[in-house]
């Protein structure tokens, strides 16, 4: 079996965000985290309820398994029974999220999405991030507007830090945490091919890194035969990880590759 594929790392590292969860709803928004929650309950989490993104539980094979009704699931998110990975139009530091908008909020220069359920999410149940290109662009010194809470901001309210939890956000570049005594962002491992100093040109604030970094998990065999012969045999996790300036898209196998 070839070597694993930057995708491929970037599967397995949204599906450790579900490991030890438990018997809770896994929502990931987006290609790569939609293949990880379905990657983790087929290996190492079988208890996660995956859905559909509408009104029903699904299998990891796509077969209805429940009627999922919006009181319950708001049940769910408000109860804490869920873990979203969402995307970042800008995340700062203390992981501050923004959906919304780019610019003044009264008159922005780019309209996105809006608040959306993101401050409920933030404040009631784990939330992670998925960001598919890792710049800073996006990883800013200070959010345009805030949509999901970062711990900076959970933190002035106890009712609001008792259930406030960002476990991962997970790039192109690597994998991000909050382990650090102010819960500033950390740089928790590096995908194969990529150096710190890429990380730190790509990051628009101070990013706390250790003295040693590890690597990104590799997939097992098990892990890479599921992703490439059951869950995504159409290969559409490549086209959600695209090759950067000066590498070449395909195989991780030397410096700069995938």
């Amino acid at each position: 079996m070839s070597a694993p594929t930057r995708a491929e790392y970037c599967v397995v590292a949204c599906a450790e965000a579900w490991r030890d969860a438990g018997e809770i709803l896994a929502s990931p928004m987006g290609t790569i985290p939609s293949l990880g929650a379905r990657l983790a309950k087929r290996t190492f989490a079988p208890d996660l309820m995956l859905t559909d993104g509408e009104a029903l539980i699904v299998g990891v094979d796509g077969t209805v398994e429940g009627w999922l009704p919006y009181r319950h699931h708001l049940a769910l998110v408000t109860g804490g029974r869920r873990h979203v990975m969402m995307g970042a139009s800008q995340i700062d530091r203390f992981g501050n999220q923004n959906i919304s908008c780019i610019g003044d909020w009264a008159r922005p220069r780019r309209q996105l999405l809006g608040v959306r359920g993101a401050p409920v999410n933030t404040l009631n149940h784990p939330t992670s991030y998925w960001i598919p290109r890792h710049s800073r662009r996006v990883f800013v010194e200070r959010v345009d507007m805030v949509c999901g809470i970062g711990y900076d901001r959970a933190a002035r309210h106890a009712a609001t830090a008792r259930f406030h939890l960002i476990p991962r956000v997970v790039t192109d570049l690597g994998v991000f945490d909050f382990a650090t005594p102010d819960h500033s962002m950390r740089l928790a491992s590096l995908h194969p091919g990529v150096t710190v100093a890429e990380v730190r040109e790509a990051t628009g604030f101070e990013l706390t890194v250790p003295d040693e970094v590890p690597p990104t998990r590799e997939p097992t065999s098990e892990e890479l035969w599921l992703i490439r012969e059951v869950i995504d045999p159409r290969a559409v996790r490549e086209r959600d990880v695209r090759a950067r300036a000066g590498e070449v898209s395909g195989r991780t196998g030397g410096d700069g590759d995938r």
